[in-house]
Formats: C-alpha cells, structure tokens, sequence
C-alpha cells in the first residue's frame, strides 16, 4: 500500500498529536508521583539493580502511590503505538523528501524508519520487566536487562526524533528541483 503525501503528512500530524497528548498525560501521572513520593515511574528507567529497585518500591508501598504507580506504567502501553507510528511516519516523511527515488539512501532511511518502532518494543520489554519486579520483588538480572532495553528504547527514539526534525525542515524548505517544475 503506498500513500500520497498529504495521507502521510495527515498520520504524521494526528499521531504526533496522539502521541504528545499521551506524553503530556504521562508526564503529568509521573510528576504526581514524584511529588507523593519522591519517586516516579521515569526513575525506574535508570536503576541498574535490584536495590534502587526496591527502594522506589518502598515509596510506593501505600495503595493509592502503587496504583498510580501501575496506572502510569500500563498507559505508558497506550503510548508506545502512538510515539511508534509518528515517529515512523516522520522518517518516512524524511525518505520521501531527501531520497525520492530507489538508491542506497532510500533504503538506509527505509531500515532507519523501522528504528521507532523497535524503541516501542523495546519500552514494551522494559515495563514489562519492571512489572514483573514490582510483583514478584527486584531481581538484578531483570533490573539489568530493562536498563539495556531503556538505552535501545532511547536510541530508537532519537533515531525517529532527528529523522522526523529533517522531515519537518525538509517541508519547509523546499528542493531547487521542486521549485523549478512550479
């Protein structure tokens, strides 16, 4: 299935709205905890062991902090599809404007648009585990596999971010050539 530009720039912009509407939601859940707490549910993304694990756990220990907690990391699954796909978009939106026609940099930016959504599956994997500990109690192995998925997660968005910025640049700024056939 192909799309004309204006259905990829119209999913590009309704899912970055999405997307930023969940981020503005999360961000808020995140900063209610924190100041209930001292802890939020980001901080579970830098902790390397089992101990900070359990040391956010036990901030979290009365029933509304806990719920929260969960609620915040379960619609951090609502999430990861929306930033996913308009980051994606965004790097196709980048693929189409800087190589428009089949070559090597086509399919360098084809495999690099794939990278939001391997940062999704990646932050999946990540809560998923961190769900698990808050259950079943820290384990250092899993504390250490969610921070590795934490840093693909990043890379991935990050890969998405600076494609999408030249996608949107790209739009703005038009090619000599698109100018010429006007």
């Amino acid at each position: 299935m192909q799309l004309s530009r204006k259905a990829l720039n119209a999913r590009w912009a309704w899912t970055s709205a999405a997307a930023l509407a969940a981020l503005a939601v999360l961000a808020w859940l995140d900063t209610a905890l924190r100041a209930k707490t001292g802890y939020g549910t980001a901080d579970l993304q830098g902790v390397r062991g089992a101990w900070g694990v359990r040391v956010i756990m036990d901030h979290w220990v009365a029933p509304p902090d806990s719920a929260l907690a969960g609620f915040a990391l379960g619609f951090d699954y609502l999430f990861m599809p929306l930033y996913a796909a308009a980051l994606y978009f965004g790097a196709i939106a980048a693929r189409e404007r800087f190589a428009p026609k089949p070559g090597m940099a086509r399919r360098i930016l084809e495999f690099l648009a794939v990278a939001p959504v391997a940062a999704a599956l990646c932050d999946a994997c990540e809560n998923g585990l961190q769900m698990v500990m808050l259950t079943h109690g820290p384990n250092p192995a899993f504390a250490l596999l969610a921070v590795e998925a934490t840093t693909v997660k990043f890379v991935g968005i990050a890969v998405g971010l600076v494609l999408s910025l030249a996608a949107a640049a790209g739009y703005f700024f038009k090619r000599k050539e698109e100018e010429a056939e006007k």
